[in-house]
């Protein structure tokens, strides 16, 4: 096993960026190798993060979104008549198949209803999930995926373009209501037209674009699947439910009742949520190591 750790370990990938607006890179320089990959508090990340290739095994996710892995996930092709897929640096364009084939007919969906000419897909998940290196807690499964709230181009975009190009900011920088220079009725039909399927378990965004869903869909069946969340303003979160006979993903609580438009929203727009104090003497929280995540996530490692 140790042999085989090592060898996952020498394992080369892009450590670029994890949000929307950060770039990526045309050259990304490769990692190095472990220097005790058999160490037990070595975070799962380094290892997750080093795995370029998925298995080739049957496709399962492992354990819950923010705590997991992926065996068997497949690949969203770059290109497709309604979708791009953005960051290629990262090597992140990996899910459950259930996921790309939603991603796929989500984007189609998209088009043929006039909404927007396709969408540009940013991060889903690693070869094999687990922890990333940057920028996401969840994304370990293969079941989250993040759309950019910036339509998709009339051409094929270039790799420097994919890499270069910034998503829109949909929110003021005072993060009080959403920025209308950018967000329109465009940007709020391409979420609600993800939202209204079955699939579609969860959908993060800004708080203050959960305010201007309310403030033109309140009451509207899909809204209570719209959640606010910190960031997401340059993008719009997508998560899908376990699937069906998939019993080692563990499912999230079902989402609360109502359409979010009450109260609990408010808390979002406090100084507390808007302003959270730094607290210098606080420990960082330490990372996930292997041997807290599902067991099998071991055998998915290890895994051709």
């Amino acid at each position: 096993m140790r042999r085989t750790f090592l060898a996952l370990a020498c394992l080369v990938g892009a450590g670029a960026g994890a949000f929307a607006q950060d770039k990526g890179s045309l050259d990304p320089a490769p990692l190095p190798p472990i220097a005790n990959p058999a160490d037990p508090k070595l975070p799962a990340k380094e290892i997750f993060g080093r795995a370029m290739t998925p298995s080739e095994a049957q496709t399962r996710s492992i354990g819950f979104y923010a705590r997991g892995c992926l065996a068997g996930a497949k690949a969203l092709p770059v290109d497709g008549e309604t979708w791009q897929v953005m960051r290629l640096s990262r090597n992140r364009i990996w899910g459950h198949p259930a996921m790309i084939a939603f991603l796929e007919r989500f984007s189609r969906k998209a088009a043929r209803e006039g909404v927007w000419p396709g969408i540009l897909v940013g991060d889903i998940s690693q070869p094999r999930g687990g922890p990333m290196l940057t920028g996401h807690a969840s994304h370990q499964i293969g079941l989250d995926a993040d759309v950019w709230l910036t339509p998709m181009p009339d051409h094929t975009l270039s790799r420097a373009e994919r890499e270069e190009m910034s998503a829109l900011d949909m929110v003021r920088p005072d993060g009080l209501a959403v920025d209308p220079e950018h967000w329109s009725a465009r940007q709020a039909g391409v979420i609600k037209a993800a939202a209204e399927e079955p699939e579609v378990e969860r959908i993060f965004v800004n708080a203050a674009i959960k305010r201007a869903l309310c403030e033109t869909a309140k009451g509207e069946t899909w809204m209570h699947k719209v959640r606010p969340y910190w960031g997401h303003n340059y993008h719009f979160h997508i998560r899908i439910v376990c699937p069906a006979g998939d019993t080692a993903c563990q499912p999230q609580d079902p989402v609360p009742p109502g359409d979010g438009c009450d109260k609990s929203l408010d808390w979002w727009f406090t100084d507390e949520a808007l302003r959270p104090r730094f607290d210098p003497n606080a420990k960082p929280k330490a990372p996930i190591t292997l041997a807290q995540l599902p067991p099998e996530c071991r055998r998915v490692l290890l895994e051709k």
